[in-house]
């Protein structure tokens, strides 16, 4: 039986020592391919396009074109890859941007080493990595600044599209929980979560699950927890 092709990454960072790092780890994973290195943003567009990846690993702080710019252009291009933002407990707002600049969703720096290779399998599948934790705390801090798209007419014209159990659904996700325990939570099974949460990304146009947790607060489907 023939293997299935490695994932295609690019590691994107500043940091020479980490850009080696994150490669030598990805390098012990036999599913993996690091296909290329990027030093700054602009780089990393350009190796994107010139070598289409499956996963860019997307530094955000980075001299030039930054890493949330880089994620913009990589998806107003239609690249098939999906950008993983790695980020640190003081860049929360950033890595917010970068999700709604069309990332994939984003894991901390420190994450686990086997948190991070898991991230990169999901994100290379289509699902989304939105680490729970990261998630409400940047949306504690940040929420205020989402565009006001609260009002109850514009969320029912967002949302009008979604029946009461895709909204519920929808709610769910953006609380970072998995399928499973989505169908934990509503006593269904788990290709039914699968099912509610395909159509909605379809009846909303998201590209992945991290937009759909975008839109869940943008649309106040889904509220920071109390500080």
């Amino acid at each position: 039986m023939t293997a299935p092709p490695a994932i295609r990454i690019i590691v994107a960072d500043d940091h020479q020592v980490v850009r080696t790092g994150f490669a030598a780890l990805l390098d012990t994973q036999p599913d993996f391919a690091v296909v290329g290195t990027a030093s700054d943003g602009a780089e990393a567009v350009r190796i994107c396009r010139d070598l289409h990846p499956d996963v860019v690993l997307m530094d955000v702080r980075m001299p030039g074109t930054d890493g949330i710019e880089a994620t913009r252009r990589i998806v107003a291009a239609g690249a098939a890859a999906r950008v993983l933002i790695l980020t640190t407990f003081d860049l929360d707002e950033y890595a917010f941007s970068g999700l709604r600049a069309g990332a994939s969703g984003f894991l901390l720096k420190d994450a686990p080493p086997d948190a991070l290779l898991s991230g990169i399998r999901s994100v290379a599948q289509g699902d989304a990595v939105v680490a729970p934790s990261l998630t409400r705390r940047l949306l504690d801090a940040y929420a205020h600044r989402l565009p006001d798209e609260r009002a109850p007419e514009s969320r029912s014209a967002r949302l009008d599209p979604l029946t009461e159990r895709e909204r519920e659904v929808v709610a769910l996700v953006a609380e970072g929980l998995t399928n499973d325990e989505i169908a934990a939570r509503l006593v269904v099974s788990p290709a039914t979560v699968r099912t509610h949460v395909g159509r909605a990304m379809s009846k909303l146009d998201a590209r992945d699950r991290a937009q759909l947790v975008v839109l869940a607060f943008q649309t106040g489907l889904a509220t920071p927890p109390a500080g």
